[in-house]
């Protein structure tokens, strides 16, 4: 997952891969609810891992279910939950327990309905937004039914104080009214707790106003049904909780993938996965069919958002579908304008926004009024950054237009705000493939984590940049100089992948050791070979590993820096050396620090940066560090051998240190790893084109 204040998307060009998608939210949280309400040892297998799950997962231990998760290398993300059959324990029940529950409405909502029920002392709270997010109806019904519960904040909205009642105080014989046109989970919530005190009698619900997201309502319905708990719909406006009711664990259950998360990938498929072509053995060209294949969720989902399909194929898309997986190639170009009702998938219609971009006129999302009491007021959000990119967007109380930009010098670089919006974040991604070549930056994109931690690096497993695009930052310098280091941090902040230049030839000379190649002009070929199979990362600890063994020492010692020499003399293995680190240029972009990257490496990067120091200053810096590992040394000895190897480096046949001309000279000699840092972030910055042309 990316942690860096922004992520910086270069113009993307194509899409074609397979994608695994984690477990849905909607289905995760609820399984996790129902099961530690149940009798017994429930086994959840392929849960969502991600801020929401955890909030719920964290709830459910402090309200005395046992909470393992597996072990097993294969099945991490199974997990066994033991409930409370229905009741609470008693000094559980006795006593007052806080719930922080973070901006997860799958869990605020049904855990405070549960909690109502169980008697128990209860204060729920969340961040900021969740106490923006309205709660009122489903505590006006819950009032109905005599459980006692207050605000502690504003009215209608949480933190709350939940007091226990007696069943002797429930009024279980008249219908519960609650509003089904603001949110599905406040429906959700009774379905999923009213079972608890049903024991005796049927329990009915009537919905007023019209139910937003029936679909949400079908998986809730279809969870119970696993769990043992029949519920009888008449026409989604009364629902009857039947007599005798009883969680019942079905001992073990999988999590389909979220189908939400599945429409941007969907929609990537629609906007980027044409046929193309590359060079063939005869010297000509052979025709590439892109497809992007997601597995996990298929036609056949319980999920309502897996009907954004049938909206995508309005749209253009070309869908074929299994039971677990989903074909999705480019159909019509440009994507079609469409004016549809999207209440039956109201977090998937997000999507189409972002698909909207490609279209040939105006898209006009309706009934979408639930977007405002989301993460986010998401009617304003989507209409706020869109019209960054260039769109012209009316936003109305329950509907969006969007018309694209009108041409490709309409479009502008934007930096989207994302709102501490998950959705928000992962639908702007999709705006890269504009046709002007514009990045796009996303604030903040670790905000995915609430539904799916490794959005960004599933997407640019699955996607190619415009050639060229893929940004490099060269920080070459002499021996010492700290180049090392700041690259890393550079690295770090921007989200960057990282290539220690100078490492190469000692892993090489390391991998050839130990596969027993000689290393030698005989044997050069296998050598070259060799790279090509090597698994390098260069972490941002500055730990190296090669094939995921940690080699940062092995690499270090006095046998590794002599092979690294013989390696260098070999003109196949530099040569193989030389695309190997032009492989390093990947998604969203690089770091490369050594002595040619800007020279030799990567002549046409858009930073270059010629780090030095005084080498009385790279002396006394090297000297410290030996010490600290408790190495003997002198300034002065290192200090010649600094200089020497200086000379040595700037006078060499090949690729010597030199700064490149355009490069811009630091000499850190006199300032922290931070402040230097900092300088060749502040020279990166002013080269991007974000907030310069900002609606």
């Amino acid at each position: 997952m990316f942690s860096t204040a922004f992520l910086d998307i270069p113009a993307l060009q194509s899409a074609h891969g397979e994608v695994q998608l984690p477990g849905s939210k909607s289905i995760s949280n609820r399984v996790l609810l129902l099961a530690a309400l149940s009798a017994g040892t429930t086994t959840i297998h392929d849960l969502l891992d991600s801020d929401d799950t955890q909030v719920m997962l964290r709830a459910l231990e402090q309200l005395g279910c046992a909470v393992v998760r597996s072990t097993d290398p294969a099945h991490l993300n199974s997990y066994h939950i033991t409930g409370i059959a229905g009741q609470l324990a008693p000094a559980l029940a006795a006593r007052s327990t806080a719930l922080f529950l973070g901006n997860a409405g799958t869990a605020m909502r049904p855990l405070t309905a549960a909690l109502a029920l169980l008697g128990g002392h209860f204060e729920m709270s969340g961040v900021p937004r969740m106490h923006e997010r309205p709660i009122g109806d489903l505590v006006d019904a819950l009032r109905q039914l005599g459980c006692q519960i207050d605000y502690l904040g504003n009215e209608g909205f949480p933190p709350l104080r939940i007091q226990p009642v007696t069943a002797a105080q429930l009024q279980l014989n008249t219908p519960i009214t609650v509003r089904g046109d603001v949110s599905s989970q406040f429906l959700t919530a009774l379905l999923m707790a009213l079972p608890l005190v049903a024991t005796r009698q049927d329990i009915v619900i009537e919905v007023t106003g019209e139910l937003i997201s029936k679909p949400y309502i079908h998986i809730t319905l279809e969870l119970l049904k696993r769990f043992g708990i029949q519920i009888k719909n008449e026409q989604w406006q009364r629902f009857t909780v039947l007599a005798g009711s009883r969680y019942q664990s079905p001992h073990e259950i999988h999590v389909e993938a979220d189908a939400s998360s599945a429409s941007y990938f969907i929609a990537l498929g629609a906007i980027a996965a044409s046929k193309g072509s590359k060079p063939n053995a005869q010297g000509g060209t052979s025709t590439v069919d892109r497809v992007v294949k997601v597995m996990g969720v298929g036609a056949q989902s319980i999920q309502g958002d897996i009907r954004f399909v049938d909206a995508a194929r309005a749209m253009g898309a070309a869908i074929t579908s299994g039971p677990n997986w989903l074909e999705i190639r480019r159909g019509a170009w440009p994507l079609q304008a469409i004016d549809m009702d999207c209440n039956h998938i109201p977090d998937a219609a997000m999507t189409l926004a972002a698909m909207a971009l490609y279209a040939n006129g105006t898209t006009t999302l309706r009934n979408i009024a639930s977007w405002r009491v989301k993460e986010t007021d998401r009617l304003a959000a989507m209409a706020i950054e869109l019209r960054k990119l260039g769109a012209v967007v009316e936003e109305g109380a329950d509907y969006l237009t969007i018309t694209p930009p009108a041409n490709r010098e309409a479009w502008k670089p934007a930096s989207i705000h994302t709102y501490d919006d998950h959705r928000v974040a992962m639908c702007f991604s999709l705006a890269a493939f504009n046709p002007a070549g514009l990045p796009v930056r996303i604030e903040d994109p670790k905000c995915v984590a609430k539904t799916f931690p490794g959005y960004f690096e599933a997407m640019f497993s699955a996607v190619r940049a415009v050639p060229g695009s893929i940004p490099v930052i060269c920080i070459d310098g002499p021996s010492a100089s700290g180049k090392g280091t700041v690259a890393s941090a550079v690295a770090q902040q921007l989200g960057y992948h990282l290539l220690d230049s100078g490492a190469l030839y000692r892993i090489t000379g390391l991998a050839a050791t130990r596969a027993g190649i000689p290393i030698d002009a005989e044997h050069a070929s296998q050598i070259a070979a060799l790279i090509s199979q090597m698994d390098i990362q260069f972490g941002a600890d500055q730990r190296v590993r090669l094939d995921g063994e940690d080699i940062s020492l092995a690499i270090r010692s006095e046998e590794a820096g002599t092979n690294a020499s013989l390696v260098s003399t070999l003109p196949a293995v530099r040569q193989a050396l030389v695309q190997a680190q032009h492989d390093f240029r990947q998604l969203p972009g690089l770091v490369a620090d050594g002595r040619d990257m800007g020279t030799v490496i990567f002549p046409l990067a858009p930073l270059k940066v010629y780090l030095t120091a005084s080498a009385a200053k790279r002396a006394e810096r090297r000297h410290k560090q030996l010490i600290e590992k408790g190495i003997p040394a002198t300034i002065a000895d290192l200090r010649a051998d600094l200089e020497a190897r200086d000379a040595r480096d700037m006078n060499r046949a090949t690729a010597p240190l030199h700064a490149a001309q355009d490069a811009f000279l630091l000499d850190n000699s006199e300032m922290s790893v931070d402040n230097a840092v900092a300088q060749v972030l502040s020279w990166w910055e002013k080269r991007q084109p974000f907030g310069k042309e900002q609606a």
